[in-house]
């Protein structure tokens, strides 16, 4: 797609209110392919004002036909799903296939499910003696990140209006051309103006004046913990809503009943995807003293066979980020066993898919979000001490635990402190709720729980 110059306000593309760009960059070839406009406070107020002004109507539109937009919205993701595909690739350098199967087609999927919640949720039930009605929030904020371009947007976005809210949002500088095309897919959905607007920025800038606005009645964001803290005191400061989806460092449990080297190739595919940059991706492995040697093996082998399969990072700042915690894992101990600081290739800002032995739970790596392809291996005396290791960390966002029979790892998951736990490789669900316990973020995603948080209640009494 050809990049706009300017930003989605009000049912139409505006010119920006300065002067300056925020350069696109290709990171398999550190090429710049785009640019697009750097937004200011302005063009924050002016979609800021556009969303209130549409808040009225859309509030008071039929669920039924909010469901209807939101299904045609739908329908033109679907229709322009090679180009999304082609839009990530470019600009977060994910792999084309991985594009097409992650990028492009989870979003479809969830689009889908609100368009099928929002007309049949029930928003007015009778408690008593009293009808209780669920009424949107108001203006949104939406701040989203750049490792799942589109889904983030649509996990918002979707529920938002199937609410009955209005949008604001604000990508990623790094992914802003997915954004934009979304926009475009918004238009052609018939998605009345000012329903939704986009403002592409800096986060200090752009990000901060949404956050700040005395006319955004929730911030839904998802990044790191430090700027999520930021979100929050911000918010609270003016006594509004918020949505924070933040960092996590997952583990990945796996019982001595477990098929071994299943658990082990399904755990290093996991990080690998997306070339680590997924803040749900299972990067502590616990394997138990019996096992540990051979799960070392079996991961080292794994993490081989994807070689220069999996895409770069997103840009120079997130590689040096991620080779720093490579090179903490050794300073500290750790024994590399796969991957390492050597470049797969000349160009762009790839990293060797990385296995680390020998890591300890006070270990750096063990503790702290990577958000790239490295996994390490814990060793676990008993389950005791694995869910002492499991839950050993400010964060709470997800895991997984894997054993021979499914109760078994059912119990030791129903003890972990985390938002989302896969049982023996079970499947993404779009209907299941996402999100995290302590530092990982407040609020869910996704599924009835995700439309939730837009929505607040009212009750009369009768």
């Amino acid at each position: 797609m050809k990049a706009h110059d300017g930003m989605y306000i009000d049912g139409a593309w505006r010119p920006a209110a300065g002067r300056d760009t925020i350069a696109v960059v290709n990171p398999v070839d550190e090429q710049v392919i785009a640019e697009v406009p750097a937004g200011t406070v302005e063009d924050v107020d002016a979609a800021v004002r556009a969303a209130r002004a549409a808040l009225p109507a859309w509030a008071a539109t039929a669920p039924a036909e909010r469901a209807a937009r939101i299904a045609a919205l739908r329908d033109v993701l679907v229709a322009r799903k090679d180009e999304i595909a082609e839009s990530v690739t470019a600009e977060l350098g994910a792999p084309l296939p991985f594009s097409q199967a992650v990028h492009a087609g989870v979003p479809i999927l969830v689009a889908g499910s609100y368009a099928e919640l929002a007309a049949s949720y029930a928003f007015e039930e009778k408690v008593g003696n009293s009808t209780v009605y669920a009424e949107p929030v108001g203006v949104v904020g939406a701040i989203t990140p750049w490792n799942y371009p589109l889904h983030q947007i649509v996990a918002k976005v979707a529920p938002a209006l199937a609410a009955g809210c209005t949008v604001v949002l604000k990508p990623a500088e790094d992914t802003p051309l997915t954004a934009q095309l979304f926009a475009e897919a918004v238009h052609e959905a018939g998605v009345p103006a000012g329903v939704f607007n986009l403002v592409t920025g800096l986060g200090p800038v752009a990000g901060q004046a949404l956050a700040e606005h005395e006319g955004v009645d929730l911030v839904s964001f998802t990044g790191s913990t430090a700027v999520g803290r930021r979100i929050g005191a911000t918010a609270g400061a003016a006594v509004k809503r918020v949505a924070l989806e933040l960092g996590g460092k997952s583990a990945n449990v796996i019982l001595p009943s477990a098929d071994l080297a299943k658990a082990v190739a399904v755990g290093v595919a996991n990080v690998m995807g997306n070339s680590g940059q997924t803040c749900s991706a299972w990067t502590r492995m616990l394997v138990h003293t019996s096992q540990y040697d051979e799960a070392v093996a079996l991961a080292a082998e794994a993490a081989a066979k994807y070689g220069d399969r999996i895409g770069p990072l997103v840009n120079a700042k997130q590689h040096a980020r991620v080779r720093g915690y490579i090179e903490q894992g050794v300073a500290q101990g750790a024994r590399l066993v796969a991957g390492g600081l050597e470049a797969p290739r000349e160009q762009g800002y790839f990293v060797s898919p990385t296995v680390f032995a020998d890591v300890t739970p006070e270990m750096t790596i063990a503790q702290e979000e990577i958000f790239g392809p490295v996994v390490s291996l814990i060793r676990y005396e008993d389950e005791d001490d694995a869910l002492r290791i499991a839950n050993g960390t400010v964060y709470g966002l997800a895991g997984a635990v894997w054993a021979g029979d499914e109760a078994e790892a059912v119990a030791f998951a129903r003890r972990m402190d985390t938002g989302q736990v896969d049982i023996n490789g079970g499947r993404f669900n779009p209907l299941a709720p996402f999100g995290g316990y302590k530092q990982s973020g407040v609020g869910r995603e996704l599924g009835s729980h995700g439309l939730a948080e837009y929505l607040q209640t009212k009750s009369l009494q009768f």
